[in-house]
């Protein structure tokens, strides 16, 4: 069988699959497992330059609150045509995080080989599951699904009730705020948080800063979408310039952390798992590897 994963998040289900030999193609995102993407052709590339531009301006070029994403992403159709897959994995959740469902659709149209496209657009930690579920069914592994599944779910069991309760917002955007959804507010409550500015599967939009300072968060989690930590923290010291940080609890007793978001918070990946692990450890007073606390001037 042959795979195109046209998602982050799918790749990372058919490495726990365990079926990364048959992957033939990925976007430019694909990252993990470390080291082992390398020989997989890209067929996607960015239709901006991310790191020449500000949290802010990323946000008016991907579409700000409407959430359009239209010319975020370019697909390599004839690529794509070359790589003749079997399967292409693709969702239809958010233009902004991969390409849509639609702009797949219509690529595959013109292939002569009519791969099964397979749309992933989980909103909850039981629609992930459900996709891997689904993904290791399409890939002819569901008994490793299954067994992947079970090893999941006994791991978030193995969390639930472990702190008092501490009040948790959690930031997917800097500029402008963005609390995160779907997934995120029950990977707090899991931990033993009580999420704050987010529902369980809900699609979030941008708030205005009062609506944090407002909230007086204990812990304050800093998890911007598809940036890793080293440019979160060179993001975050803006944000002390707002009206209100220093009076927020998270800042006051230094509960401001900064998490890997694209590895363990953004994607709807089998290591969602691992980020309600993360959060347990650091509502518990530890400081596991993946976290790093924000020391700013308040």
């Amino acid at each position: 069988m042959r795979i195109v994963s046209l998602l982050p998040a799918a790749t990372d289900l058919v490495a726990v699959l365990g079926r990364l030999p048959d992957l033939v193609g990925r976007t430019h995102e694909c990252d993990w497992p470390p080291g082992e993407l390398d020989r997989v052709p890209v067929v996607t590339r960015a239709g901006f330059a991310p790191d020449a531009l500000s949290s802010r301006e990323i946000s008016a070029a991907v579409g700000g609150a409407a959430h359009r994403g239209s010319a975020l992403y370019t697909l390599d159709s004839a690529l794509l045509a070359e790589l003749a897959p079997d399967v292409v994995l693709t969702q239809d959740l958010c233009e902004v995080c991969a390409v849509s469902y639609r702009r797949v659709s219509e690529a595959v149209r013109t292939l002569d080989t009519g791969p099964r496209v397979v749309s992933l657009e989980p909103a909850t930690l039981d629609g992930v599951l459900d996709c891997l579920r689904r993904v290791g069914e399409v890939l002819g592994v569901p008994d490793r699904a299954e067994a992947e599944i079970a090893a999941l779910r006994a791991r978030l069991a193995a969390l639930a009730g472990r702190t008092a309760g501490p009040r948790v917002v959690a930031l997917e955007w800097l500029d402008p705020i963005w609390p995160a959804g779907h997934w995120v507010p029950e990977q707090i409550a899991l931990a033993g948080g009580d999420p704050l500015l987010a529902r369980p599967g809900e699609h979030t939009r941008p708030v205005p800063w009062t609506a944090v300072a407002e909230a007086r968060p204990d812990v304050l989690l800093l998890m911007p979408c598809g940036f890793p930590p080293e440019r979160t923290l060179a993001e975050a010291p803006a944000l002390a310039g707002l009206p209100g940080w220093a009076d927020l609890p998270a800042v006051r007793t230094g509960q401001v952390w900064v998490l890997d978001g694209p590895a363990y918070f953004n994607r709807p990946g089998p290591r969602v798992v691992r980020g309600a692990e993360i959060l347990a450890a650091l509502l518990r007073g530890a400081e596991p590897p993946e976290a790093q606390r924000l020391e700013i001037p308040a």
